[in-house]
């Protein structure tokens, strides 16, 4: 996933901080619902395999899952809609290491997954982040396995509608 303010930035930015410095401009996330290294589990048992379900996965610098661990990414997803594969997302990211350990963006939103790049937004912030702005966008590099998505980082726009207040 890309944390982006604006688009002449393309990073999240934090009072007094200016733009942040790899590797937070861009992390990738492994959702691992069930098998060997889960991160992710179903809370809710029906006919739908994911239609609830808490998340603890693990944030990298690369798309590879035994890359360097930046943090995690803990919270919850759960099915929106009952015509699209929608989910409504509630997730922490917490940063792990290098001057942004503790550090943490909330992160929330529809994530349509047929859209090959959607849009979430920081809604909440602590640590170094503190009054962070912005969004992320992200999108689905690869699924390993029926259990096992990679969201990876996603060129961020060239131009938008995006002025502030």
């Amino acid at each position: 996933m890309t944390v982006v303010s604006a688009p002449d930035q393309g990073v999240i930015r934090g009072v007094g901080l200016g733009p942040l410095t790899k590797p937070w401009r861009s992390i990738q996330l492994h959702d691992i619902v069930g098998g060997p290294g889960q991160t992710a589990v179903r809370l809710v048992k029906d006919p739908d395999p994911e239609n609830t379900v808490a998340v603890d996965g693990l944030l990298t610098e690369d798309l590879a899952a035994d890359s360097a661990p930046v943090g995690r990414a803990q919270g919850t997803y759960m099915t929106g809609s009952m015509r699209r594969p929608v989910f409504v997302v509630s997730v922490t990211l917490l940063l792990a290491v290098g001057p942004y350990n503790g550090s943490t963006l909330v992160v929330a939103g529809r994530d349509d997954t047929s859209e090959p790049v959607r849009e979430l937004a920081v809604v909440s912030w602590t640590g170094l982040l503190w009054r962070a702005e912005g969004h992320v966008l992200w999108s689905t590099a690869k699924v390993e396995s029926p259990l096992h998505a990679v969201l990876v980082p996603v060129p961020r726009p060239t131009s938008t509608n995006w002025q502030p207040f």
